[in-house]
């Protein structure tokens, strides 16, 4: 049995963090989901970016879009709405069979609207409008400005993945818009089951200490975190609040582990997967990660739902010196905006290709 077979019959949902057209056109992501067990797909700006950089299946409608007028934004979402509602539709027969637990897909706002609940809701609902799928996230920053968007897109009936969670604490925050959004719904006599993940960043806990912290210590900060992360979420799922949402016919926000790629080249290169089996939870792979889980993987322990050594764990670091609370922060601020920098990296990508196909076509 392969690996990721085993996993998803632990109870850990196995998707890919990646799409380009390339691999829609070519099958792979079909493959993926018969052979790998893969059951639902996220992306981001930065990985739009380096699918339409990279690759020439976009030209003839970045060219089409450019001559009919249409500015960067509008031709990403046209790209991007295009291939997240192929996705979908691969996904489509799982999502139906799982009720609605399992089988979606992701696709993110601007960044550029992260301060600005109002218009982050509006483009939430214009893009859940555009793909047309019911098995659609939108993604939203748990950051604290997009915390207000968060409540109100669910309050709304949008279900979305909860981004750029680094601690237990900007989980829970972000659990509590969620249920904020769902207990609205309750009491106005709407239909409470509302889709929703929220996604854990790990490796860029590892990488931000590298160099900083005892040898001993290597890598075990990102698993730590995860793990009373982990605790977090059995808790609140076994809290009366929580249950008396589900007795009302809500949806269980599930727990997704993202930011799993290795990226020390000393550990393993399946360490987040391994690490982090978990039923009830999510992990989103990048497309390497996945191809060596497959390959090579194995599956430790299932997490502990008290937490099992974190606490002990995380006390090593304060020793050595570092701040989890300072650190969860800075690295959600430093997300933040990695991710407006790739978005206007990703507009000029189409700007700049948009610009240099038209002057190739004029000069036919």
């Amino acid at each position: 049995m392969k690996a990721t077979k085993a996993l998803h019959d632990l109870g850990q949902s196995i998707w890919l963090d990646n799409i380009t057209r390339d691999m829609l056109d070519a099958g792979t992501l079909a493959r993926y989901i018969a052979d790998l067990s893969v059951t639902g797909l996220t992306s981001n700006p930065t990985i739009f970016d380096h699918a339409i950089k990279n690759s020439t299946a976009y030209d003839a409608a970045i060219r089409g879009g450019g001559n009919a007028g249409r500015s960067g934004e509008q031709l990403f979402f046209d790209l991007a709405v295009e291939d997240i509602a192929r996705a979908a539709r691969l996904f489509r027969p799982i999502h139906d069979q799982t009720d609605g637990v399992d089988g979606w897909v992701s696709l993110e706002v601007s960044p550029l609207l992260a301060h600005d609940s109002g218009a982050s809701l509006a483009a939430a609902k214009d893009v859940h409008q555009r793909v047309g799928q019911p098995n659609l996230f939108v993604k939203i920053p748990g950051t604290p400005e997009g915390l207000p968007a968060i409540e109100e897109a669910i309050f709304a009936g949008i279900p979305v993945n909860v981004t750029l969670l680094f601690s237990p604490d900007q989980y829970a925050r972000a659990a509590e818009a969620f249920l904020r959004g769902i207990e609205r719904r309750i009491d106005a006599g709407l239909n409470p089951a509302v889709g929703s993940v929220a996604s854990l960043f790990v490796s860029r806990w590892d990488v931000a200490v590298t160099g900083k912290i005892p040898e001993a210590l290597r890598d075990q900060l990102g698993i730590a975190i995860a793990k009373g992360t982990y605790k977090t979420y059995c808790d609140l799922l076994g809290s009366a609040r929580w249950r008396r949402a589900f007795n009302s016919g809500a949806r269980p926000q599930r727990l997704l582990f993202a930011s799993t790629g290795t990226k020390d080249p000393k550990a393993s290169d399946v360490l987040y997967i391994k690490t982090l089996a978990a039923p009830f939870t999510v992990n989103t792979m990048p497309e390497a990660t996945l191809k060596a889980f497959a390959e090579h993987g194995d599956i430790g322990p299932s997490l502990p739902p008290d937490g099992g050594d974190s606490e002990a764990v995380l006390a090593s670091f304060v020793k050595a010196g570092v701040d989890p609370q300072g650190l969860a922060t800075r690295l959600q601020e430093e997300g933040a905006t990695s991710f407006v920098n790739s978005w206007r990296d990703l507009m000029n990508v189409i700007e700049t290709k948009g610009t240099r196909l038209q002057t190739a076509a004029s000069h036919r």
